[in-house]
């Protein structure tokens, strides 16, 4: 029965955060029981480009050092992008194009920084543009706190900094995922500017959306701008590590 239970719960999982999940579990464990090398997983320079390791760039975003600090990140992974891939892009190939634009701009900043390892930045992207496109929504923090989502990025940041002494990954993460959500979002709505950032053809073709499904994006955020209209929204509540109950739950 609890194998059975936790079949269902995975491939309850949607498709693009089921894949990134299944990564950020497998890697690390490989790492931990010795079968792979920390050292070959991370991001360097030298040996991606002069010795042509070029898959570097993709495990330094699933591997991280397994413990109290990568269980909470994964918790994030597994809540914060499949609330974002269920109920707000309506296309697979949307949500698979945000995370190739967050993990090429993550990776670029990884390299010019000079940081190994990406899962919290990258993770950190999805919080973000969750935490906008559902800004005025409360969620529950540790012992009870509650505030405005968007400030959660914040919180988190404040959070580990506590816990580990250093912000550079989450700081990396906000600025990212502010990047795709001002380019996406905030640009074209608030400013009436043009629509820098859309979803490549071949992966439209590569994900092809569901028959019978919803063409393109889900509830967008609502526009500044005077003349637009106030959407009604369609998310649920936003409850953080703890709560015992998922995001999106009503």
């Amino acid at each position: 029965m609890a194998e059975s239970g936790l079949g269902e719960w995975y491939r309850s999982i949607p498709p693009v955060t089921r894949c990134w999940f299944t990564g950020s579990v497998v890697v690390p464990v490989l790492e931990r029981l010795s079968l792979v090398s920390g050292r070959s997983l991370v991001l360097w320079a030298e040996p991606f480009f002069y010795r042509f390791q070029i898959w570097r760039p993709i495990t330094a975003c699933l591997f991280y050092p397994m413990g109290f600090h990568y269980l909470i990140q994964l918790y994030f992974l597994y809540s914060y992008s499949s609330n974002l891939e269920r109920d707000f892009f309506g296309r697979t190939a949307d949500y698979v194009f945000m995370l190739f634009f967050n993990w090429i701009c993550t990776v670029i900043v990884g390299f010019v920084i000079g940081m190994p390892i990406l899962f919290v930045p990258l993770v950190l992207t999805v919080v973000y543009v969750w935490a906008q496109l559902n800004k005025d929504q409360i969620v529950t923090f540790w012992f009870g706190m509650t505030f405005k989502a968007c400030y959660l990025p914040w919180a988190l940041l404040i959070f580990n900094y506590i816990l580990r002494n250093s912000i550079v990954d989450e700081l990396v993460g906000i600025f990212v995922g502010h990047m795709y959500y001002f380019l996406m979002f905030k640009y074209p709505q608030d400013f009436g500017g043009r629509t820098f950032l859309s979803t490549p053809g071949f992966l439209t073709r590569i994900f092809p959306p569901k028959r019978g499904g919803v063409s393109g994006f889900g509830v967008r955020p609502t526009s500044r701008r005077p003349q637009a209209e106030e959407p009604g929204r369609g998310w649920g509540r936003g409850y953080f590590w703890g709560q015992g109950q998922r995001l999106g739950d009503n």
